[in-house]
């Protein structure tokens, strides 16, 4: 039952911490966490997923908490976007013991990869301006928030080892 508890408290912090960091960005920088070319600091936090499999459901359920507390976030946007954190989220839980000299690229790549697929398909759809487009702005956006903010993130809980700590 332990168990339980702790894993249900994990993702609820963190579905918690992903939907209010991602409204503090959105009120301090409008329109950076929302467009096509979306630097959502918050998304860093799928570092966790390494670390967690609770990340999988808390990355999941914060992301459809601001989509659906986001007034401009549209409907598909709350399946969509939600499917896209799903998927690179358990992927990188799948692939966390991947690694070229003890960085996990390919776990660090998923949330570019699923994101350019899915929400630039449904940019294609809401705004135009053609698939390949908009998944190329949405892949950078990610990959550079997972490959700077989520890299120091990751360094940072295992150089405090609060992966042996906290996830355990």
């Amino acid at each position: 039952m332990h168990n339980k508890a702790r894993y249900l408290t994990h993702a609820a912090i963190i579905a918690a911490m992903y939907a209010v960091l991602t409204h503090l960005q959105n009120l301090l920088l409008p329109g950076s966490a929302t467009w096509a070319i979306q630097c959502r600091l918050s998304e860093a936090l799928c570092v966790l997923a390494f670390f967690t499999p609770a990340a999988i459901p808390g990355l999941t359920i914060g992301c459809l908490v601001f989509n659906m507390t986001y007034a401009a976030a549209l409907p598909l946007d709350w399946a969509v976007g939600s499917l896209a954190t799903l998927a690179a989220t358990a992927a990188m839980w799948f692939s966390r013991r991947i690694t070229f000299r003890g960085y996990p690229w390919l776990g660090m790549l998923m949330p570019a990869l699923a994101n350019a697929i899915l929400v630039g398909w449904e940019l294609t759809v809401y705004i135009g301006g053609g698939f390949f487009l908009n998944a190329a702005y949405v892949a950078l956006g990610e990959l550079i928030v997972l490959l700077v903010p989520g890299t120091l993130l990751l360094y940072a809980i295992r150089a405090r080892h609060l992966d042996t700590k906290l996830f355990v």
